[in-house]
């Protein structure tokens, strides 16, 4: 076979690897619920949330606890050895050394019947559990933000070094045009070290949109714990959705009633009203019911050698008389904790509401910001196309095709990362609201396609 005929087959060959290559790519892109999923299984900030969680479970049972009975069974097994003196004949002492063996069984049952105390933690408990419920709530949603962020991250730095290839491999086509036309003499010197110029600063942006892209890489895979290096990328066409609710008015009374932060705060508030009344309750009587089965044999030395069954039930009254202003003392620390905890949730309320009209406001003017920025791409891919001609007809020169070039690249990216912060401030409304769900990833997910 001659050089001549292998070159075709060589450059086929190459042209076949790659497409080989490309398919493989999609067919492995992780796509945006497949990140998800794995980050529920691997996600370190979660995963704790979730063992807190978990944890946080109990305090319902540790309060109900006061309220069930508590039996108790106790043994004892003593060897004794005793010296015991008694009068004599003619009142003379005799002293006798027994050597015997006690056993006792116990059984004791105690049953509260009024214990402010008890109520007290009983309540806090289930507000305790309410509480670490909605703060895993909010650890929830906070996965999805911080995946979905990490994930478009990534895929814009992704889109970043494309565009940036493209620019310099435009530059370079450039610049070897120019170098063509200085050598016929229908260029300038001045063309080619301007497209050279242009060349290295585009070679610069490169090497530091790959350094980006593997950072950002770098922060998903810390997240799902999989290789991110090959993204699904956006559809082609990207629509905008409406808003569920118009009016911002609607959003802040859902916000009120579903966010996690706000929640937590007013489960907080409660288990401080909670350790208030458990403090009062040390100056409150209290009633148990006390029941015990008791069975001995040679239990003391007045009862050697003989075996004893006792059964016994009864009510127990305690009544707090003085404990040193300790009941007092803990009582206004319980109330300023309280007062905290209020204060903690109008500022956390306040926080949120913020974030909220934030979203709100971002959600509504994006849309517009968008068609802007499509309508931009637009105007600067026909500014490349009609500055080349206007070089042609000598009413432009190089650099103004070199400008137009860069202008649309500029033009590709933002629009790029508005479409990326969109979908992310999307969930953040939700968030916001309170009620992110699977549904909305999903609908966020049908925005990338693995045919990238």
């Amino acid at each position: 076979m001659s050089v001549i005929r292998l070159f075709p087959l060589m450059r086929r060959g190459a042209w076949f690897a790659a497409l080989l290559l490309s398919a493989a790519s999609q067919s492995f892109a992780m796509g945006l619920i497949q990140a998800y999923d794995a980050a529920l299984q691997h996600d370190a900030i979660y995963l704790s949330a979730m063992a807190e969680n978990q944890a946080g479970q109990q305090y319902k049972a540790i309060g109900r606890a006061g309220w069930l009975p508590r039996l108790e069974y106790s043994y004892g097994n003593s060897k004794n050895m005793a010296a015991l003196t008694t009068p004599g004949i003619a009142g003379l002492p005799v002293t006798s050394h027994p050597d015997y063996t006690s056993i006792s069984n116990n059984i004791s049952l105690r049953q509260t019947l009024f214990n402010l105390d008890t109520v007290a933690r009983y309540r806090q408990g289930i507000a305790q559990t309410n509480f670490s419920d909605a703060q895993f709530a909010g650890r929830s949603q906070d996965l999805m933000i911080r995946l979905v962020t990490a994930y478009t991250e990534a895929r814009f730095a992704q889109d970043q070094l494309a565009l940036l290839v493209a620019q310099r491999d435009a530059f370079a086509e450039q610049k070897r045009a120019n170098q063509r036309m200085f050598q016929y003499g229908e260029g300038s010197k001045t063309d080619v070290l301007e497209t050279e110029a242009k060349l290295d600063v585009a070679q610069a942006k490169l090497i530091e949109a790959e350094d980006n892209l593997d950072t950002a890489r770098h922060m998903l895979a810390a997240i799902t714990g999989q290789d991110a290096r090959y993204l699904d990328g956006l559809v082609d066409d990207f629509k905008v959705l409406p808003l569920a609710l118009a009016v911002f008015e609607d959003w802040k009374e859902i916000a009120s009633k579903n966010n996690a932060d706000i929640a937590a705060a007013q489960f907080a508030l409660d288990a401080a009203e909670q350790e208030i009344s458990k403090s009062l309750a040390g100056h409150a009587p209290r009633v148990d019911l006390n029941a015990t089965y008791s069975r001995s044999n040679s239990d003391t030395l007045t009862t050697y050698k003989q075996d004893s069954t006792v059964r016994s039930i009864g009510v127990q009254l305690v009544v707090p008389l003085f404990s040193g202003g300790h009941v007092t003392a803990v009582a206004r620390q319980s109330m300023a904790n309280r007062d905290k905890a209020r204060f903690d949730l109008d500022a956390i309320t306040s926080k949120v509401m913020i974030e909220l009209r934030k979203q709100f406001s971002a959600a509504r003017s994006s849309i517009a910001k968008m068609d802007a920025l499509q309508k931009s791409v637009d105007s600067a891919t026909l500014l490349v196309q009609a500055t080349r001609q206007s070089v042609k007809g000598g009413v432009r020169i190089n650099l103004d095709v070199l400008n137009a070039q860069q202008q649309l690249v500029a033009a590709k990216r933002d629009l790029a990362q508005a479409r990326y912060n969109y979908l992310v401030g999307l969930l953040k409304l939700r968030v916001a609201a309170g009620i992110l769900g699977g549904d909305d990833l999903r609908a966020v997910a049908a925005y990338f396609s693995g045919a990238h």
